[in-house]
């Protein structure tokens, strides 16, 4: 008998129990026998052949007692009295002062003074400011060993003994080594920079860093926070006049950035660009550090930069300056950190609203409470856990990631290189990776290529996903890569510092939804009528820890608030975020892309005029309208709708595609490309001549993606 009539015959005598009991027993037997995922896919169908789907989507994956048992989840509800995940959440969100108390507590958050008063609503819900009277600086929750010794420190020293060589980052550098850096190690190379730091008088300025996700990179965001600087991090696959635009809004004093970038095993100048944006003074890092044997208890050293400039510095030089040489040799005497006020920016981030310029959006050393309460309740992460999230410092999933493993005592496991090829799948096995984050467009390269089905991946608990909405088809290939893990749908955004609806470990997961609002907020989705709906637009219910309370370049209250309505249910105020959303029968949701004209690229926020402001540079266009288009429920597209100026030579549209890519690509960022092009005669507007792209959109999705 094969194997496939010997589960088709367990099948059919597993009939009595329910779909989800006969899709575990079978999709065990299926992963040990090695069946492809097409043979799975199948069999889960089988599985399910008799399920209602009134009942929602046919979980792929249900939790085990030892799951919930070990879960992050069960252990706060226990300490707090809860019973379900429904009371959890309704306490968290009506009662936020004692939630997010116990969550500070939870996390063992440093406080150098705790707050007095917890939320200050005296200007309203629109304009709540939380621990306005207490000092902090987050990087001594994160590393402890960093926390003086002393009174006033040692009942934390007490409450939590930690081992200072646990690992807190699995580093590989291309062709290089699989390295490992202890919190001792990090911590040490935080002291050494930070004695540097303050000898060149950068202790407060605004710093600004073009960094990939290195141990360097790491220490070196980690040390501007002690030091009480505000870190500027700006994405590194950025065009020079992007960098520029980003600089001059921020403000910056001072760029930190690396000569040359590794990117699908070739060598990217980065430096050129940096130095066609700017005249400020650049630290610059070689390239080609970490590759072979490091010594991560000595100096992070680098290979000498190239094509510096007078005013810019070399990584080794200025790491070798200091006026205590003996001192930073021996850490005899540590430099202090500063101590800041909550509501103070540490860290300034770039997000797309629908405008040209992107919000400069600050975080204050309250938003990493929210990364870790997040990857605490949501990626179940423990001390024993490994994440590799292959992300950029310029975009929040970076800072995130530091935060959600250093304070949750995870180790985070950095790659160099792009994480589309067998190499970083290698990584993945090698470095022992429990927990898995990326976006779909990686999911769907992956796929294609097939580059990770000869890795053994079993070691892995969960994924998770953020950026763009995924498809069932390729995350159940996801799942199927890993023995069938669950995949933790993460929805958020910048200027939350994290999420607003996920999944979590205790609830049957179905692959592309998300099982309820991230534990501390509430939703409501809203219908055209400003009604409560099961489709809509899904609106934030503040206040929380998390959310931003400002904005460097535009009006806070204008943003999120002003064209808001109030809860239909409670006459609360609520948050606009712009996201359409769908709740399930089952009462799981779904996504469905954004409500206005930003649009996530391969998880990166890009707005229609950032796009249409190049395009339409370029000769022969008289305007254009770029919209986000997404087919069943996929990643988004990028469509460009074109009017062309009349005496425009014919051109076939594939080789007006080829010039808009290529402008894209020259000046905004080489991740971003059209899809589709269609030429039309004028673009539908408003009566006050506003471009309905949303009418363009639908028109598009309407057609099944052909030409409108």
């Amino acid at each position: 008998m094969t194997s496939t009539e010997s589960l088709t015959n367990e099948l059919r005598q597993l009939q009595e129990q329910s779909p989800s009991q006969r899709w575990a027993v079978v999709a065990a037997r299926a992963v040990a026998a090695g069946w492809t995922c097409p043979q799975c896919y199948d069999l889960w169908d089988a599985a399910f052949h008799d399920w209602n789907p009134a009942e929602g989507p046919r979980p792929l994956w249900t939790p085990t007692p030892a799951v919930v048992d070990r879960a992050n989840l069960t252990a706060f509800m226990t300490a707090q009295g809860m019973k379900d995940l429904t009371s959890l959440r309704q306490w968290a969100s009506t009662a936020s002062v004692d939630f997010w108390r116990a969550v500070c507590q939870q996390l063992q958050i440093h406080w150098a003074d705790p707050p007095r008063h917890w939320l200050d609503l005296s200007h309203g819900l629109e304009r709540a400011v939380w621990a306005r009277d207490a000092r902090l600086n987050i990087v001594l929750s994160c590393l402890p060993e960093l926390v003086p010794t002393g009174a006033g420190h040692a009942a934390r020293a007490a409450a939590e003994p930690l081992d200072p060589q646990r690992p807190v980052i699995n580093w590989q550098s291309a062709n290089g080594p699989l390295e490992t850096i202890s919190a001792h190690q990090l911590a040490r190379q935080v002291q050494r920079l930070a004695s540097r730091w303050q000898a060149a008088g950068w202790s407060g300025r605004r710093v600004a860093l073009l960094l990939p996700m290195s141990p360097i990179g790491v220490a070196v965001y980690l040390t501007a926070l002690y030091c009480g600087s505000t870190v500027i991090s700006i994405a590194d696959s950025f065009s020079a006049p992007e960098i520029a635009n980003r600089l001059l809004l921020s403000e910056a004093e001072v760029v930190l950035t690396m000569d040359a970038l590794m990117r699908g095993g070739k060598c990217l100048p980065l430096l050129p660009r940096v130095h066609q944006a700017t005249s400020l003074p650049c630290l610059v890092i070689g390239a080609v550090h970490g590759r072979g044997a490091t010594d991560w208890d000595g100096p992070w050293l680098s290979d000498t930069p190239q094509g510096l400039r007078p005013q810019d510095w070399d990584w080794n030089d200025w790491l070798a300056e200091t006026t205590d040489p003996s001192a930073v040799a021996s850490h005899a005497v540590p430099p202090p950190a500063s101590l800041l006020a909550a509501d103070r920016p540490i860290h300034l981030l770039f997000s797309s609203g629908t405008t040209g310029d992107p919000k400069v959006i600050p975080w204050t050393p309250l938003t990493p409470i929210k990364c870790a309460a997040d990857a605490y309740f949501h990626q179940d992460l423990h001390a024993d856990d490994v994440v590799a999230w292959p992300t950029s410092l310029g975009w929040m999933m970076g800072p995130w990631l530091i935060f959600a493993t250093l304070i949750n005592r995870s180790a985070m496991a950095l790659f160099e290189d792009a994480p589309l090829g067998s190499d970083f799948g290698r990584f993945v096995q090698d470095a022992r990776v429990t927990v898995l984050g990326l976006v779909p467009s990686i999911v769907k390269s992956w796929r294609s290529t097939r580059a990770m089905e000869s890795y053994d991946w079993s070691h892995l608990r969960l994924f998770s996903s953020t950026g763009e909405s995924s498809q069932r088809e390729d995350y159940f290939y996801l799942s199927w890569l890993a023995g069938f893990k669950p995949i933790i749908e993460y929805c958020g955004g910048t200027e939350i510092g994290g999420g607003y609806i996920s999944s979590t470990v205790l609830e049957p997961n179905a692959p592309a939804t998300f099982t309820g609002p991230a534990i501390g907020l509430d939703v409501e989705i809203l219908d055209a009528g400003g009604q409560l709906a099961d489709e809509g637009e899904l609106y934030l219910v503040p206040p929380s820890i998390g959310l931003s309370q400002s904005l460097l370049n535009r009006d806070h209250y204008a943003t999120y608030y002003a064209e808001a309505p109030r809860s239909p249910s409670t006459g609360r105020p609520l948050r606009k975020h712009g996201d359409h959303f769908r709740r399930l029968p089952s009462g799981y949701y779904e996504a469905g892309g954004r409500t206005d004209d930003t649009m996530n690229l391969g998880g990166i926020k890009v707005s229609s005029l950032e796009l249409e402001r190049i395009i339409n540079r370029v000769p022969g266009v008289r305007e254009s309208a770029a919209v986000a288009c997404s087919l069943a429920g996929g990643p988004d597209q990028l469509i460009v709708f074109l009017v062309l100026v009349p005496s425009t030579e014919a051109t076939a549209e594939s080789q007006w595609l080829a010039r808009l890519n290529q402008a894209i690509r020259e000046e905004l960022n080489p991740l971003f490309k059209a899809s589709q092009l269609s030429i039309v005669s004028e673009l539908p507007r408003t009566a006050s001549n506003k471009i309905l792209r949303r009418t363009l959109r639908d028109q598009w999705q309407k057609a099944g993606g052909s030409e409108v």
